[in-house]
């Protein structure tokens, strides 16, 4: 697959993007809309663009193929997690913000940009192994996240308030991200008659996550001082590592085991996604200093638009 269908996907994004920066600027766009759309993004539109690829009528992949992208994309958890915690040491970050380097690392933009830039680069039947690899992303971030980041608020909150923290982690499991991933893959699997009227409702609503989750993006880019961000060396090194070295690595390394094209360019481009901005929502909810996660979002979005069609040259 050419990038250069990759790089005009990016620079589409970019266009959104930076639509979202005029907006904010004039005024039509501000920081509580910012939030609410967000809420909408998360709650309505991804998961009705991710369970509509489920009644695509294109070939089903077999049960035995959704097992495999499910163990494969385990290990790419498992090698994100282990690359953030060896990359702070490697770059000699200060300790304080270490979290935010191993958030930054595991964690993904694969639903806001993840979703629509698969769909567009990849196809419809590439959202299926989307929907697993964002089940994943779910249940990590709640799980794993959550713990790293209580962690690292011990040292500036009390006891007591993250306590509050750790009692509501098994409730935030469940959240329209975890449960629209899993309605994908039940309704792909036992592929059920949907009603007209329903599919059609549910594919409207999914066609405003790019334009919308794009807007969101727009707004905290206009939020920050870019001169201060492209002037920190140690993001670029970050970016370097966990944008080109990591994503290649991976598909070169799961290529040797699994011949299946598509479960392996859907990795490509899910590992290779700037990161998310959920550590940055959850880390706010802590009342944490949250510079180091916003300056690595902002940078790593930036620079996805030359990283990911780089990348992308390693698409099958």
């Amino acid at each position: 697959m050419s990038s250069l269908i990759v790089l005009e996907q990016m620079v589409i994004i970019f266009l959104l993007i930076g639509t979202g920066v005029i907006l904010y600027h004039k005024k039509m766009l501000s920081e509580p809309t910012s939030k609410q759309l967000s809420g909408l993004i998360v709650n309505v539109t991804n998961p009705a663009l991710l369970i509509c690829s489920a009644f695509d009528e294109g070939p089903k992949v077999s049960l035995s193929e959704l097992g495999t992208a499910l163990g494969c994309y385990a290990v790419v958890y498992a090698i994100l997690i282990a690359v953030g915690f060896l990359t702070p040491w490697l770059l000699r970050i200060p300790k304080k913000s270490h979290y935010a380097y191993r958030m930054l690392s595991v964690f993904g933009n694969v639903g806001f940009i993840g979703i629509p830039l698969a769909s567009a680069v990849l196809g419809t039947g590439s959202l299926i192994f989307v929907a697993i690899y964002n089940l994943l992303f779910n249940l990590l971030i709640y799980t794993f996240g959550i713990t790293l980041l209580q962690k690292a608020a011990n040292r500036e909150t009390s006891d007591s308030d993250t306590s509050v923290a750790k009692v509501s982690k098994l409730h935030m499991l469940i959240n329209a991200g975890t449960i629209s991933a899993a309605l994908t893959v039940l309704f792909y699997l036992g592929d059920f008659p949907v009603p007209v009227i329903i599919s059609s409702t549910l594919s409207y609503a999914g066609r405003a996550t790019t334009l919308l989750s794009m807007l969101v993006l727009g707004v905290s880019v206009a939020q920050i001082s870019l001169r201060e961000i492209f002037s920190n060396p140690k993001l670029y090194a970050f970016t370097l590592i966990r944008q080109i070295l990591v994503p290649i690595g991976c598909v070169l390394l799961f290529g040797i085991f699994i011949k299946h094209t598509l479960i392996l360019n859907t990795l490509l481009l899910m590992v290779a996604v700037p990161a998310a901005n959920m550590p940055l929502i959850l880390a706010k909810q802590l009342d944490m200093e949250t510079d180091d996660i916003s300056q690595g979002i902002i940078l790593t979005t930036i620079l996805s638009l030359v990283t990911v069609p780089l990348v992308c040259v390693f698409l099958r």
